[in-house]
């Protein structure tokens, strides 16, 4: 099986000391966009609930399994990052230092070697030391506030915003940047330090100028775009699902309530006095057919409307279907890689790597001195 895809990364080769959440993610978009991604996992797995077959963020990477605690951890991890662009890690500020793979003794083995690490609340700060969740993060930056209902508790979306939007996205363009400053001429290797905190911080750009301009208000669920407005939100239909109105240009809106059938009784867009009285003119009239039904009045139009999907009927999507936004390989439905590439198109040419099952592959395209199946910790006879 080929080492990597055709993806634009073709050639890269990363190491990824393992770890769970935003750290994984961030090397499988690498590895879905052509990279060589090699994972070093460690005996005795890294702590995440599931079985790695399982494990859609090592699809695409090969693995070998290291010890860092053992006497020749460091030597042959040290190894991989002198042949490799690009290492990620996402141990707590000074872990890695102490394991012996710091920047400092990678950066001296590989002057260009691109750094990679994923934090929650960063290198340095008062909370630097502290454990932390995706909540965490994305609570203190005043993102998590902004989410829900005025009345309720903020709503928790998942760990997309924090982990992986504000985390693993971040990390993905800062190695990226990275390895275009070492390969240019006069460039060198550097530390990519992406937190958490600051990506999530980073994300609401946008509305901290909305609000300082007056068009934002500071609480939840009284603006455009936090389901504040009526004609920007979740309804529900009479099966007990949901269609999802956008419909927030003058254009879009005239058509979505002429198809909606409320022409004639709704308050006018911009009259905020008569948004509540508008939402429950709206609510009630979405109350009167099924989410099928809905779908069907608004298909083709430029109203804004789509049905509120769950995961596994979003695979089932017409417009997903056609584009190919989900695949399946090895028996798993999974999303396709994103974004795509005209001359260089990413693929799922490999299901989630097994702990230590590619170690022969490895030290023969790598060329690694010293690194066999057999003294792999931990490895079994059907891993190899």
């Amino acid at each position: 099986m080929a080492a990597t895809g055709n993806g634009p990364l073709a050639g890269v080769r990363v190491v990824e000391l393992a770890g769970i959440g935003p750290g994984p993610f961030a090397a499988m978009l690498l590895a879905d966009l052509g990279a060589d991604v090699v994972r070093v996992d460690r005996p005795g797995g890294s702590g995440l609930a599931i079985d790695p077959a399982y494990d859609l963020t090592n699809r695409n990477k090969r693995s070998v399994l290291v010890d860092l605690k053992a006497d020749d951890g460091r030597a042959r991890v040290l190894d991989l990052v002198e042949r490799a662009d690009v290492l990620i890690e996402g141990y707590r500020p000074g872990v890695a230092e102490r394991l012996g793979v710091g920047p400092e003794e990678c950066l001296e083995r590989n002057p260009r070697l691109v750094y990679g690490r994923m934090t929650g609340w960063g290198q340095e700060g008062p909370l630097a030391q502290r454990a932390g969740h995706d909540i965490a993060y994305i609570a203190v930056t005043g993102t998590l506030g902004m989410i829900g209902k005025p009345e309720e508790p903020p709503t928790v979306p998942a760990n997309l915003v924090g982990d992986y939007a504000g985390g693993s996205l971040y990390l993905v363009v800062g190695v990226l940047a990275a390895l275009h400053h070492a390969r240019t001429e006069g460039g060198s290797g550097q530390v990519v330090d992406a937190a958490i905190v600051d990506g999530a911080a980073h994300l609401a750009t946008m509305i901290h100028g909305m609000m300082a301009a007056g068009g934002w208000q500071d609480r939840r669920g009284a603006n455009l775009l936090d389901g504040g407005c009526p004609f920007y939100g979740n309804y529900e239909t009479a099966d007990g699902q949901y269609m999802a109105v956008g419909a927030l240009e003058q254009q879009f809106y005239n058509e979505f309530i002429e198809l909606l059938g409320i022409k004639d009784e709704a308050p006018a867009r911009k009259d905020f006095a008569r948004w509540g009285e508008l939402r429950a003119a709206v609510a009630a009239r979405f109350k009167t057919r099924t989410r099928e039904e809905w779908t069907a009045v608004f298909e083709g139009s430029d109203a804004c409307v789509a049905p509120v999907l769950s995961l596994r009927e979003a695979p089932s999507h017409p417009h997903l279907a056609a584009r190919g936004t989900f695949v399946e390989h090895g028996g798993i439905t999974q999303p396709a890689p994103a974004p795509r590439f005209s001359a260089t198109p990413g693929s799922v040419y490999r299901g989630p790597a097994r702990p230590g099952a590619d170690t022969a592959e490895v030290a023969r395209d790598w060329d690694l001195p010293g690194l066999t199946e057999e003294d792999q910790p931990g490895l079994t006879k059907e891993d190899r």
